[in-house]
């Protein structure tokens, strides 16, 4: 159905192709999953099958390309769209109508389709991808994932043969990921389609592959083989992976299921040590063992913070260390009784919250369930429609925003919506100005945060990779030194090394007393970082308190490592390394 041969891209301006010697096929009704690093030219793979590379993109492209006998040289994007539906990575960039229900019919429209015909897909469609009460919701009132979800659904209904995806759960919660993806195992079973996906996730996608292609690193020759064959030598794979090879488990199990059969012994190993293991936290007490990163990393005690008098909650202080502070408020920000409403949609309701100086938290719950909002409403972007918001002993809507970036700095879901300048240098420059800072200061901690190469002053920041842009966006933030520090879906389009080094900075600066919110369907990153799950629903808090209880309590949002080694609550491999070390 899609054949690479010798294909090779080169992009202008660029010394060195991007991508070089791909060469494979893709059978009619299969699967195969891309991987590898950011930056490899996954997605430039991805753009050759749909026409996109070269002719919207520009550049050289060396080879052939023929998708269902149609050579993509020779056949622009429109005289292929009856035959390969595309979803990228920024579904905005996808929509060209204002409600749900009329962007999933107007694919159908455009290919000349009986109204009939589209009234019946659009109604499949919108009940395959639970989107049925959203049919009349305005596109830009949706949330991330709820937009994402919208983006895969246009591209269904015309029924391609090709779909053609970059990172389709990257913005979905863990339920909503596996309602898309076992509709593209269905359709790929029962209706023979063809789908090329690229994603970083792999916890959540490398069962339902039929092939996986690996590209090891730009302009170098991929990889293929079946999903056990890949991942045995892969740089980039999934925790249930790692888990294996850390206990050389051969063949090494792809999913949950297969490791927990294999986990017996390592299950056994674990509490053997954990019995002869001092306690790690002297005045905080467990009935579960403790565990890697309860126990301290040196022989030295670490400072504990000082409980407020008003905060009478034990277990929010539970786990790992934080900066020891006094600041001029027991908290980085209180919340009191807090509902909005937004187009007579009841957005939060009566939400109670506190964050404590150097303490991570990480909001979770399905898509739409809040947490933007709560986040907008603590940067002061949303108004309560009641209750009370205090951030540094200020009310986020009620403060200038030249006083407020010294509060408070969020880096939204999409970090180029805080980028407007049109080189490094000068954004840089600008976040200098509007913070008050020392000329530089921006700059400095830009190269403290990416150490090595880094990037160039002239680089225009939509130039760069997702990784280095979110980096540039947090730089711009922190220019202010806010006390507390948000960030919407953090690890959207970042691979497992970009999202290791994320996780380092964020430790540091909560261990320098920064207060720490994050909203993120990646519950690999919330059992990596935050010392507090709060989980939502409809609005309201529905679960808050230390990662392990929360999170592993949760079919949903329990990472890998915890579903394999339940009832014990470990929940990084990270943390079995250390313990069995």
């Amino acid at each position: 159905m899609i054949r690479f041969e010798e294909v090779s891209v080169t992009y202008d301006g660029a010394l060195e192709p991007i991508v070089q010697g791909i060469d494979f096929e893709v059978p009619e009704g299969e699967l195969v999953l891309l991987v590898g690093h950011s930056g490899v030219g996954k997605s430039t793979v991805l753009g050759a099958v749909s026409g996109l590379v070269p002719h919207f993109t520009g550049g050289t492209l060396r080879g052939r390309v023929t998708v269902d006998g149609r050579d993509t040289r020779t056949h622009k994007p429109r005289e292929l769209a009856d035959v390969v539906g595309t979803v990228g990575q920024d579904p905005l960039s996808h929509f060209v109508t204002d409600t749900v229900e009329d962007e999933l019919a107007y694919g159908m429209e455009s290919l000349g389709l009986a109204p009939g015909v589209m009234r019946r897909r659009v109604e499949e469609t919108l009940d395959l991808l639970g989107l049925t009460d959203l049919r009349n919701r305005p596109i830009a009132t949706l949330s991330g994932g709820q937009q994402q979800r919208v983006a895969i659904g246009s591209v269904l209904t015309p029924h391609p043969k090709v779909l053609v995806l970059d990172e389709p759960t990257s913005a979905l919660d863990p339920a909503a990921a596996e309602e898309v993806l076992a509709v593209l195992q269905r359709l790929v079973h029962d209706l023979g389609t063809t789908v090329l996906m690229a994603e970083h996730r792999l916890e959540r996608v490398i069962q339902y592959a039929d092939q996986v292609v690996l590209l090891p690193a730009p302009g170098e020759p991929p990889t293929l083989g079946t999903p056990a064959e890949v991942m045995a030598i892969s740089p980039v794979h999934p925790p249930v992976v790692a888990l294996g090879r850390l206990a050389g488990w051969s063949p090494l199990p792809l999913t949950v299921r297969d490791a927990r059969r294999r986990a017996a012994d390592l299950r056994q190993q674990l509490e053997e040590r954990d019995t002869n293991a001092p306690q790690g936290r002297g005045a905080v007490t467990c009935a579960a063992p403790p565990r890697g990163r309860d126990r301290p990393h040196s022989t030295r005690t670490r400072p504990q913070p000082t409980l407020p008098a008003p905060l009478v909650a034990p277990h929010r202080w539970f786990k790992r260390n934080r900066a020891a502070t006094t600041p001029t408020t027991p908290y980085a920000a209180e919340i009191r009784a807090l509902s909005v409403t937004r187009a007579h949609i009841h957005a939060l309701r009566r939400i109670d919250l506190t964050v404590t100086p150097g303490e991570t938290i990480a909001l979770m719950g399905r898509n739409g369930a809040g947490k933007s909002t709560l986040l907008n409403t603590l940067v002061g972007l949303v108004h309560p429609t009641t209750g009370e918001v205090h951030v540094d002993g200020a009310v986020p809507h009620k403060t200038a925003p030249k006083d407020l970036v010294r509060r408070v700095g969020l880096v939204p879901q999409e970090p180029r919506d805080l980028l407007y300048a049109d080189t490094v240098a000068a954004e840089c420059a600008a976040a200098d100005q509007d913070a008050a800072a020392p000329p530089g200061t921006c700059r400095a901690l830009l190269a403290d945060l990416l150490p090595g190469p880094g990037i160039a002053d002239d680089a225009h920041p939509r130039d760069l990779s997702e990784g280095q842009r979110l980096t540039l966006a947090l730089a711009v933030v922190l220019t202010a030194k806010p006390p507390l520090l948000l960030l919407d879906e953090p690890t959207r389009g970042l691979d497992y090394a970009a999202k290791a080094r994320l996780v380092t900075l964020l430790r540091g600066l909560a261990a320098r007393g920064h207060a720490i919110v994050l909203a993120t369907h990646d519950v690999e990153l919330a059992a990596e970082l935050a010392h507090r799950v709060v989980l939502l629903a409809d609005g309201e808090v529905i679960a808050d308190g230390p990662t392990p209880e929360v999170v592993v309590a949760s079919p949903s949002f329990a990472p890998q490592v915890a579903k394999i080694l339940a009832p014990q609550k470990w929940l990084t491999v990270a943390e079995v390394r250390e313990a069995l070390s």
